[in-house]
């Protein structure tokens, strides 16, 4: 190599490095410098320059907005709505409670109900029967007094009698009645004829006889009077 050529290329050397030194200034003077400080002076520029262009005006300087109110008024608007949601939960809450307890009680009255229907179908007869217990202890008394020699007859008949009162007064207590219709029309509705009787002296179609008493419950009818009936007389 020569001594031209090798001088040349020391200062090519040279060269490289300041230039290698110039970008690593420049990359660390842009790091420590911040973005205002990069943008400001373009924007200043830009402003400069529209402002030196003749036939036109720079624009108004906009008129800062006023956001203090409108925040005050969603905050006011915001605790509103929270205020008018609390109450609105608590409304709920308190019929909601309201709807369970009339729901208990609903269910409680239906329970009821149901338990009172099923001991009303199970007992009852229970006043009634413990009114026929008394007529039964007097026939069970009948008969032992009827089973010994020295009863008077009198006694036992008195004493059937007054068992068949003390039936009859039960019956008429739980509105049961009798249908004894002699000398009455027969009326098919509570009558029930076992036989026609010619007679004479009776108009046709009256009870003549009762082989049996009815017995009616209200308006309801147990059972028809079974009776005999007058019938006019065939002429001979």
């Amino acid at each position: 190599m020569t001594d031209n050529q090798s001088t040349v290329k020391n200062e090519s050397m040279v060269q490289s490095e300041e230039i290698q030194e110039v970008n690593h200034t420049s990359v660390n003077t842009i790091n420590n410098t911040s973005i205002n400080d990069v943008i400001n002076p373009i924007v200043e520029a830009t402003a400069l320059e529209k402002e030196s262009m003749p036939g036109e005006s720079a624009p108004e300087e906009s008129m800062p907005t006023d956001t203090s109110s409108t925040a005050a008024q969603l905050t006011y608007q915001l605790i509103e709505a929270n205020q008018k949601l609390a109450e609105a939960n608590q409304k709920a809450e308190k019929y909601w409670d309201s709807l369970l307890r009339k729901q208990a009680e609903v269910d409680n009255l239906q329970k009821r109900t149901a338990r009172d229907l099923e001991n009303a179908h199970k007992y009852a007869l229970e006043k009634f029967v413990t009114e026929l217990l008394a007529v039964k202890d007097s026939m069970e008394l009948g008969l032992e007094a009827a089973s010994k020699p020295e009863t008077d007859l009198n006694a036992v008949s008195q004493g059937i009698a007054l068992t068949v009162k003390m039936l009859g007064d039960i019956l008429k207590k739980f509105e049961v009645e009798e249908i004894e219709p002699k000398q009455e029309k027969f009326n098919p509705r509570w009558h029930e004829a076992m036989a026609m009787q010619p007679v004479s002296h009776v108009e046709e179609g009256t009870v003549i006889y009762v082989h049996q008493k009815g017995y009616q419950l209200h308006d309801r009818l147990l059972r028809p009077a079974r009776v005999i009936v007058a019938k006019a007389v065939e002429p001979t």
